[in-house]
């Protein structure tokens, strides 16, 4: 059968037709690669309470991705926020720190995108730089609006995503101001030009990878099939 990926949503006010309301919702490229992958997508929103929930899905499913989206809460990390920070997600926070712990505990494969790296560090006990502009003194990381910027990764030899990707250096689509600043019981394992952590992973055979940019907006999303592989063999 084909694995069964959970993909973590927005919960957000948007608009179609004649209704204006909050809706959970997810760009369709997470889906997609997940689908061309081989894996089917199921969308995950935040369910109360927490950790019941996010047990309850896990044992249902045989892959995990935490999708992009808003910055982490500062508190999460017991930071105050800072002045360019976005508003404050606390419920989809406390929703994917318990799936995170739910398929830690079940050794799910796992693909944190994005935000998803960050909050994989946080839950972690880690912390996030949280306006890279005042560290690295350029925007090229997010150019703003809806525009990718286009960066340079150098990825370590020996890692899981080097043997994954098949290559030491990329280009790739991110759009973030923020980024990873401690990881515990993570190893980073890629690097953009000027030092910014572009992917961690855990050590040992399990797939759980972190990723800064957005692989699903790649012609070739090889970072899904790799956890749609994994998620197919018994016991991740």
């Amino acid at each position: 059968m084909r694995p069964l990926i959970g993909i973590s949503t927005y919960r957000e006010q948007a608009q179609w037709g004649v209704w204006d309301q909050s809706a959970d919702l997810l760009p369709t490229a997470y889906a997609e690669s997940v689908e061309r992958a081989g894996g089917v997508p199921l969308l995950l929103p935040p369910t109360t309470p927490y950790d019941a929930a996010a047990r309850a899905v896990v044992s249902r499913l045989d892959g995990l991705v935490i999708a992009g989206g808003a910055d982490v809460a500062a508190t999460a990390y017991g930071e105050p926020a800072h002045p360019e920070a976005g508003a404050a997600r606390p419920d989809r926070d406390q929703w994917e720190f318990a799936l995170l712990r739910a398929a830690d505990h079940r050794g799910l494969p796992t693909l944190g995108v994005c935000r998803g790296i960050q909050v994989m560090a946080v839950e972690a006990g880690g912390g996030l730089v949280q306006h890279l502009p005042d560290q690295v003194g350029h925007e090229e990381h997010s150019p703003g609006g809806d525009r990718f910027g286009s960066v340079d990764v150098r990825i370590a030899d020996d890692s899981l995503l080097r043997s994954v990707l098949g290559t030491d250096d990329l280009a790739v689509h991110c759009h973030h101001h923020q980024s990873v600043s401690s990881h515990p019981g993570y190893a980073a394992v890629a690097w953009a030009g000027d030092g910014v952590v572009e992917a961690m992973e855990r050590p040992g055979v399990r797939f759980c990878v972190g990723v800064q940019w957005h692989p699903e907006v790649a012609a070739d999303a090889g970072l899904f099939k790799a956890l749609v592989v994994a998620a197919a063999r018994p016991g991740g």
